[in-house]
């Protein structure tokens, strides 16, 4: 049984790092005796590259997500010359800014890496390659969908969402007995039934009525006033509970706004009691990200797809709509309109959540720290 397991990630978006968190608390949990080291290894760099690597993913988010999608389309092509010279490029520009992270990795006796972004697997790889070390490392991606960046061979095992994106994997030339269809890991509490009354009472919700939660990430990004004062024109009497994250800016702009009486409102700011708050509800509307997609499906909610970002947002979207567990609202003028329309048509309200509870996986972080020792004692 190994007894030094590294968990690798990056924080590029907060999803990568709430994966390898999730992994952590399942590696305590199942092997509580081991050293377990949860790194984000863009803390080990330069504030420049820190800044590029992760800073400029957001600022595209929020002000060109539609070029973002394009670097994505782009960066899941094949070299036209065959000599991956973008690839070589990359590479060196991560060696050179991430030299403290290598020098940490290879001073320590690790038994086993768990990646939850293909940058580390990337390094550890060109590491093995140069045969400057034989750690075992495994990958976990965090998406409905795979990409190219996330093959970085010599890799023991890939985890996967689904199936499709273990296939797409496959094209690439990732052996097929590599990769293993998990789900995307998410806290081991998603994973632990709960009892809805004792909920209510706690976040002081009305159970009579439907409760739809309003997420917009740790951060509070997006257009998530437009979205409120749609929600707020729904003729069904609604419980509403929006999540501003850390933006406690758009908080203030929201409690300025009268909600009509039919309505019931609960307006906070970041908070820890997402798994709680999901377990209540019954629609939860937000951009699909795999790590909140992944949530929302373990609790049993169905998910009013917005805004998903060009790129793994749209493919999580696509994912979500070809298995009927959710509903897309193209624009906040339409969102009161779709979930009036949702809400009366019970008998396809009912249909989608049991496809969501079909394709939930709550206990993935498990099946990977599982799947990974079985790995790492085998190679032992």
């Amino acid at each position: 049984m190994p007894s030094r397991i590294l968990i690798l990630s990056a924080s590029v978006g907060a999803g990568h790092l709430r994966a390898a968190e999730a992994v952590e608390q399942a590696c305590r949990q199942l092997v509580p005796e081991a050293t377990v080291q949860n790194l984000d290894i863009l803390e080990m760099t330069n504030a420049v590259f820190r800044r590029f690597y992760s800073q400029f993913y957001l600022d595209l988010i929020n002000k060109a997500p539609h070029v973002l999608g394009y670097f994505y389309d782009l960066l899941d092509q094949p070299s036209k010359s065959g000599k991956n010279r973008g690839d070589r490029f990359r590479l060196m520009v991560e060696k050179l800014n991430l030299n403290k992270f290598t020098r940490f990795l290879l001073s320590e006796p690790w038994d086993l890496v768990i990646n939850t972004h293909f940058l580390p697997a990337e390094l550890i790889a060109a590491l093995r390659k140069a045969g400057k070390t034989n750690i075992p490392h495994v990958t976990v991606t965090t998406d409905f969908e795979t990409h190219r960046l996330w093959v970085n061979q010599p890799c023991e095992r890939y985890f996967t969402a689904t199936d499709e994106g273990a296939l797409y994997l496959h094209s690439w030339g990732v052996p097929r007995d590599t990769t293993i269809t998990t789900g995307i890991p998410i806290h081991p509490a998603f994973a632990t039934p709960k009892d809805r009354a004792p909920l209510l009472a706690k976040h002081n919700l009305d159970g009579t009525r439907p409760i739809v939660l309003q997420l917009a990430g740790g951060f509070g990004v997006g257009p998530i006033e437009k979205l409120f004062t749609s929600l707020l024109q729904v003729p069904v009497p609604l419980q509403v509970v929006t999540v501003c994250g850390r933006n406690a800016a758009v908080k203030e702009d929201l409690e300025k706004i009268t909600p009509p009486d039919r309505h019931k409102v609960q307006l906070l700011g970041f908070t820890t009691d997402i798994d709680e708050l999901m377990a209540v509800a019954d629609l939860v509307i937000s951009k699909p990200g795999g790590l909140t997609t992944s949530e929302t499906l373990a609790r049993g909610a169905v998910m009013v797809i917005v805004n998903p970002i060009p790129g793994q947002e749209s493919r999580n979207s696509d994912y979500l709509l070809e298995n009927g567990a959710a509903i897309k609202v193209n624009n906040a003028a339409t969102l009161p309109h779709k979930i009036t329309a949702l809400l009366q048509d019970t008998k396809r309200l009912a249909q989608l959540r049991e496809n969501v509870r079909r394709i939930a996986r709550p206990r993935a972080a498990f099946d990977v720290v599982e799947k990974s020792l079985e790995l790492a004692t085998n190679r032992a």
